[in-house]
């Protein structure tokens, strides 16, 4: 079974993180691009898996899911080190449990969903994030998501990090209500990236943080933010929401 197939159990389950995240967290990605025509089969399915992980529970199991407006679906699996990769996985511990022929026909469904499929690492940055009411990858009734992937040459790596920096100070000197995270590419990844996720309770509130951010850094912000979009390549923007009902934490 390929590396990305032993992984893909991070279709089903979100983790219910503590607020107290280490601030250099790295993270498994495992990213499906789901056809649009597929999207009830997909989601059909990840029900009876979840219906398998409730009658047949597995340890040390410990993901989250972001579904994308962009029908992304994105697969977050906290590890220590890239060696976690080689741990059995959690799709071969619910085989063990609740029995290959029950487990493996679903993901040959699965297959037939998606023609495109990723897997990289992301690092939590913790001193460029702005969360000053302490780290956490969840806020409470904040499921909505903004995300931004800020895309950047080698040669643009410093002065790109200098620039989220200076970003970071501003919305702190002010004392920004819009709080964010930021992550940084790692291997696997096909271009280097910071990734900046903002959490809102949904698009409605989202927009009202951005105007009132907006409003509280005025001309000087965007002049701090103009002075770091100069030095991107391009910035992609990632618009979904967290799914709790797809949750999964081992006991």
């Amino acid at each position: 079974m390929k590396t990305t197939k032993r992984l893909m159990l991070s279709l089903w389950v979100l983790c219910l993180f503590s607020s107290s995240i280490i601030a250099q967290q790295m993270f498994h990605v495992h990213e499906d691009v789901v056809k649009p025509g597929m999207t009830m089969e997909y989601e059909n399915i990840l029900a009876e898996v979840g219906k398998l992980l409730e009658n047949n529970p597995i340890d040390d199991t410990n993901m989250m899911v972001l579904q994308g407006n962009n029908n992304h679906y994105y697969f977050i699996n906290p590890i220590s080190s890239m060696a976690d990769l080689d741990k059995p996985s959690p799709p071969e511990k619910l085989a063990n449990k609740a029995g290959g022929d029950a487990v493996w026909p679903l993901f040959q469904r699965m297959d037939k969903c998606y023609d495109i499929e990723r897997d990289y690492i992301v690092t939590l940055v913790g001193e460029l994030s702005y969360m000053p009411n302490g780290m956490t990858l969840t806020p409470e009734g904040q499921n909505y998501r903004e995300q931004y992937k800020i895309y950047f040459t080698p040669g643009n790596r410093s002065v790109v990090t200098e620039k989220i920096e200076a970003v970071k100070k501003m919305f702190a000197d002010k004392n920004s209500k819009m709080h964010y995270r930021v992550y940084k590419s790692g291997f696997g990844a096909e271009r280097e990236f910071y990734l900046v996720s903002i959490a809102a309770k949904n698009e409605m509130h989202m927009a009202e943080l951005s105007k009132a951010n907006e409003d509280l850094m005025g001309e000087a912000g965007q002049n701090t933010m103009w002075e770091m979009f100069k030095n991107i390549q391009h910035m992609e923007e990632i618009e979904g929401r967290m799914r709790p009902d797809l949750a999964y934490k081992s006991e």
